[in-house]
């Protein structure tokens, strides 16, 4: 009797620390192996617009230095809302990774009525990507050849008008319903679209006269092949991407500043050496010379010198711009 309680209590003691120390070296060593397998890159918005392009560009051009494939994975709606909160429910293993933008880290909280999740709180930035000024193109039946002429144009049409963006409360949206007070146009309707790249096919196809869109690679090339009309960029000054297309500011409109960023986000909870190496990856493609050359083109501004840290305070600083002009204009997600 005493010999069996005796084999009992030596194995439950040497079972407990066994265990805990097997399950912390298991975890140790999966994030020392880690990744083991390809990693996904929620885009949360549909492709064929500047976060598809910012998100694909950083997937391939860091998936190399990983030693594993990044596949994007679209999943558009509610401004970002449904692909940013799949992602922050996500098992933090580093293998399930976010695209954020200004729109799913800023607007959302401000303009949401549940919010699904908490941009601060569920999120660790990894880096910033880019960041992009956004614009206003045209269909090329309207007739106007600049801002001032769209202006007039808009303003002698607005109860017959509509403009598109990629979503109801993205930073497209915002800049929209910016922009329809700057120039005294209440009536001027807003359609909301699943992302961009459907929003400018409509646009392309005559069945919205404008729209709201971030400046990148293909709206540039619609608008070279004539297409589409880019009227005025709305930032702080010309993109080396397109010099001879004139900002807002330099026609008339001094206010009408607005630009989305572009960073790569994992779910909280992730370990730190796995932030740590996915940041790393990203400084070495950085160091390529090639990522910043292929956002650079399309007109985006790299985020080469980010940490998480300083991405952290951009997202802080943000929020304080722009969650009272959200709460101003009522801006409202369902």
């Amino acid at each position: 009797m005493q010999d069996s309680r005796r084999r009992q209590l030596t194995l439950a003691l040497a079972a407990s620390p066994a265990l805990a120390v097997g399950a912390g070296t298991r975890e140790a060593m999966a994030q020392a192996r880690w990744p083991e397998r390809p990693l996904r890159l929620i885009v949360p918005f549909a492709p064929g617009g500047e976060t598809d392009f910012v998100g694909r560009t950083w997937a391939n051009r860091v998936g190399p230095h990983l030693g594993h494939t990044v596949v994007v994975d679209n999943r558009p709606g509610a401004g970002g809302a449904i692909g940013a909160t799949e992602a922050a429910r996500a098992k933090p293993d580093g293998y399930t990774l976010l695209s954020g933008t200004t729109t799913t880290h800023v607007i959302n909280p401000a303009a949401m009525q549940k919010a699904s999740y908490d941009p601060q709180r569920d999120f660790v930035p990894v880096t910033l990507v880019s960041s992009s000024p956004t614009c206003v193109m045209v269909n090329p039946s309207i007739p106007a050849r600049n801002l001032k002429e769209l202006v007039a144009f808009i303003r002698a049409n607005q109860k017959q008008l509509s403009y598109g963006s990629p979503g109801s409360g993205s930073i497209n949206h915002l800049a929209g319903e910016l922009f329809k007070q700057q120039i005294g146009a209440p009536e001027l309707q807003h359609v909301p679209y699943k992302g961009a790249g459907p929003g400018v096919q409509d646009l392309i196809a005559g069945h919205i006269p404008m729209f709201m869109g971030i400046f990148g690679a293909q709206p540039l090339a619609q608008h070279r092949s004539g297409r589409l009309r880019i009227l005025a960029v709305f930032g702080e000054r010309r993109l080396k991407a397109a010099p001879d297309l004139p900002t807002a500011v330099e026609q008339g409109l001094p206010n009408m500043v607005t630009s989305i960023f572009h960073g790569v986000f994992v779910p909280s909870g992730t370990p730190q050496p796995v932030v740590a190496a996915l940041h790393a990856a990203t400084q070495k493609a950085w160091a390529e010379g090639l990522l910043q050359k292929d956002l650079e083109t399309v007109g985006g501004t790299p985020g080469v010198e980010s940490t998480p840290e300083s991405v952290a305070r951009l997202i802080r600083d943000e929020v304080a711009r722009w969650t009272p002009i959200v709460k101003s204009l009522g801006l409202k997600i369902d």
